[in-house]
């Protein structure tokens, strides 16, 4: 399946949002530079291929892959011969996990025939908004240097602030403490940059994928603090398992190939007769007990 000229190539090349095209096989034979933006992938890495062949890779929110089954936004469009919609999840080329909003419709040739099928997607998070968070945070020295998002003083002082707001209002808030699984055997395995890799894939997953008024940071080596305001116990827990879910489908680049990425979260409301010691201590007793029970998982 070939798409219009040189007129259209240049004006779809000029939009914000990705634009694909797939033939009736799935393989890509358009990929425009709002496309490369968002996901990273150059145009010349990926016509010719298919988004399961680890491209795009669509997932939804519980990390289940939609390329390889009857779900595919683009099979649908195609099958049903009418546009869909939908909250994906796609992979980074440099592994982790953007959120996106997905139209996939058919493509029709001159005889009306399906011929394939035409993607536009853009993100669900504010780029503008993540790198005035960055450039504030280097302004405070609160910025961790390798993953651009908090360090431990910018975790410890926001959640000092959530404390108060729930006592003084009654928001709720809730941590998370998540640690990378197997950690050292990425670094013994793979090297120091790889394994800044993975750190650099958690870090963006959690970054892009809470909302704006939520606080990640990095509390060192490998374990990370997400504070969630206004959640209560399964909006936490949801939370939760979408990320451990997001950061488990994702894949860091290794020296001999893909390294799989996973994360064991410990989750806890936080109570207003709470200090911010007792609140690290139960999340930190939760992670343990994620790890102790087989990890990849989260407890609460």
């Amino acid at each position: 399946m070939r798409i219009a000229g040189t007129f259209f190539r240049e004006l779809a090349d000029e939009l914000y949002e990705g634009v694909y095209f797939l033939d009736r096989d799935r393989t890509i034979t358009y990929w425009n530079g709002g496309a490369e933006r968002i996901s990273g992938f150059a145009a010349d890495e990926v016509i010719g291929r298919r988004c399961a062949q680890g491209i795009l890779m669509h997932v939804d929110e519980r990390g289940r892959c939609l390329c390889r089954s009857r779900v595919c936004p683009a099979a649908k469009a195609m099958r049903d011969e009418r546009p869909h919609e939908a909250e994906l999840y796609i992979h980074h080329r440099d592994g982790h996990r953007v959120p996106v909003v997905a139209r996939t419709a058919p493509v029709r040739d001159k005889r009306g025939r399906v011929v394939g099928a035409v993607e536009v997607f853009r993100e669900r998070y504010s780029r503008t908004s993540l790198e005035e968070r960055i450039r504030v945070l280097e302004e405070q020295a609160q910025l961790d240097e390798l993953t651009s998002i908090g360090n431990r003083r910018y975790g410890q002082n926001q959640l000092q602030v959530s404390l108060n707001e729930l006592r003084r209002t009654g928001l709720p808030c809730g941590v998370l403490m998540l640690d990378v699984d197997h950690f050292k055997d990425v670094n013994d395995r793979h090297g120091h940059v790889a394994g800044d890799r993975v750190l650099r894939l958690v870090a963006n997953t959690l970054a892009v994928n809470v909302r704006s008024f939520d606080h990640v940071a990095r509390w060192g080596g490998d374990e990370f603090l997400v504070i969630l305001i206004n959640v209560r116990r399964q909006s936490l827990r949801a939370a939760a398992e979408k990320l451990r879910a997001l950061v488990a489908s994702s894949r860091a680049a290794g020296p001999a190939g893909a390294i799989h990425v996973a994360v064991s979260i410990g989750a806890t409301l936080c109570r207003k007769d709470d200090t911010p010691a007792a609140i690290l201590g139960r999340a930190d007793t939760l992670l343990y007990r994620s790890k102790k029970s087989g990890r990849d998982r989260v407890c609460m």
